[in-house]
């Protein structure tokens, strides 16, 4: 299969919806994202990157059960596929390179 890339936004998104054992869904997810990551955000940019997500296949959706604080409203709860999974691997693959190219000079400037 092709190797479908993500915007950080994307990425983001798609950590925060695996994070949550399926039982994501937009209002708690912009919660946690701007307190993770600082950003004022919109209901609207959470809601626009989990639609793309799923139509390129990295997160699913299932309406959950009415609840009562939502006045017998259902919400639409994410989860992250094996796709999505595999997604994010690679993309911590590709950081811990960089990363690990960075640190070790580093390392050795500092022992000297």
């Amino acid at each position: 299969m092709k190797r479908t890339y993500l915007g950080e936004f994307e990425e983001i998104v798609l950590l925060a919806v695996a994070v949550t054992d399926g039982q994501a869904y937009g209002a708690a997810l912009l919660l946690d994202i701007g307190r993770q990551t600082g950003r004022d955000l919109r209901l609207n940019q959470v809601h626009s990157a989990l639609q793309r997500l799923e139509e390129k296949g990295m997160v699913r959706s299932a309406m959950g059960e009415p609840t009562a604080e939502r006045g017998g409203k259902r919400k639409r709860l994410f989860s992250v596929t094996a796709y999505g999974l595999r997604t994010l691997k690679e993309i911590q693959q590709v950081r811990a390179g960089f990363w690990d190219r960075l640190i070790s000079p580093l390392k050795m400037v500092v022992d000297l």
